[in-house]
């Protein structure tokens, strides 16, 4: 009989957060041929992709009492959906040829993968080694599992604005400033800031793309702007009514923008975003994000002539490319706080009130 480890599960938050985060006993799973068995060390706190089935262990689905964006962390994206893992390769399949790369002991990422385990336990395997990515040893376990959705979603959302910059630039008048907004609270605002300050850091961009970051709170993101250049914030005090909101948002931004990069996940926000947004703009939205909205903005864009665009998570290329990266110093990682994964609980409900500056990391085991 197979040894059991525990499992921490964070479903879809629904209108009461307690029963989105089940923990279970489950058996530790046998190694793949051509995969790989990892001992989960660090994990970010995401949830469940609602496209995904339950897991088999689970007695119940947040999906029956229906996804809420009540909650002010679901609102701003300081809890987003994903699967993020850092940890060390504990076994390998017997079909796994001798690499330098992967082996026993190797510090590892891992990309999120379609048909990636349900759920957070302390062995998970992966099918093959193909989707695990070598850490350096200068990058923590810790600051690695905020990249695998997080860093990486922010990454090919800012990836995309730049395909968006290179036409705005042959379109139009050689002084064009492209002005980027980028909307959100917690780890993917951060990430998307940091990320887009150091892409769009070469001279030709310097002066003719400027960002301006929009948080609900903020988080950490003043202390941010301080200490990157050429970043306004601008603080979107819901208190407020929306006409004041959008003024402060264009003054702000010195007139509309051309590209919102908009982790919020609301219909007002996501309408708010495009009243500050240029005729022909762009706003980039996560996938998730564009299947429920798109269809209710559908009409109102086409008569803008603006333009709503899913971006996805990302490729396992880019991944590789974050890693190097930020174990160089050459991208900072926002700042994070590691919990117990016994606090799994207490922590999804401190991020579905956005009471955690930055990222929050589950950690299995006392490994760096």
């Amino acid at each position: 009989m197979n040894k059991l480890c525990r499992q921490v599960s964070i479903e879809s938050p629904g209108p009461i957060i307690k029963d989105c985060v089940f923990n279970f006993e489950v058996p530790v799973p046998d190694v793949p041929a051509k995969g790989a068995r990892i001992r989960v060390v660090c994990a970010g706190a995401c949830y469940r992709m609602r496209t995904r089935s339950p897991s088999t262990s689970s007695v119940s689905s947040v999906e029956d009492s229906g996804y809420s964006a009540s909650h002010y962390g679901v609102r701003d994206g300081a809890l987003f959906p994903g699967y993020e893992v850092a940890g060390v390769v504990d076994a390998l399949g017997s079909e796994v040829p001798s690499s330098n790369e992967i082996k026993v002991g190797t510090r590892v990422a891992l990309y999120p993968y379609d048909g990636i385990p349900h759920g957070y336990a302390e062995y998970i395997v992966v099918p093959s080694v193909d989707f695990l990515v070598p850490l350096p040893d200068s990058l923590p376990l810790g600051v690695a599992a905020m990249l695998p959705t997080g860093a990486l979603l922010a990454k090919n959302a800012v990836l995309t604005a730049h395909k968006h910059v290179l036409q705005l630039f042959e379109d139009r008048a050689a002084d064009h400033v492209v002005r980027i907004l980028i909307v959100g609270t917690g780890g993917l605002a951060l990430w998307a800031l940091r990320i887009a300050q150091h892409h769009f850091k070469a001279p030709e961009y310097v002066d003719r793309v400027k960002i301006t970051v929009a948080t609900l709170k903020d988080e950490g993101l003043m202390r941010t702007a301080a200490e990157l250049k050429r970043v306004n914030i601008v603080q979107w005090n819901e208190d407020l009514y929306e006409k004041q909101l959008i003024e402060r948002t264009k003054n702000a931004c010195n007139g509309l923008v051309d590209i919102v990069i908009d982790f919020g996940t609301t219909s007002r926000s996501l309408h708010r975003s495009l009243q500050c947004l240029n005729s022909g703009g762009v706003v980039l939205v996560s996938e998730e994000v564009a299947e429920r909205l798109l269809p209710k903005f559908s009409r109102l864009i086409q008569q803008t002539n603006q333009k709503i665009e899913p971006v996805a998570t990302g490729s396992i290329d880019q991944l590789k490319e974050l890693v190097q990266h930020i174990a160089s110093g050459d991208i900072v990682p926002p700042p994070h706080t590691e919990f117990s994964a016994d606090e799994a609980s207490k922590v999804v409900e401190k991020l579905c009130h956005s009471e955690i500056p930055g990222r929050a990391i589950l950690r299995f085991h006392d490994i760096q």
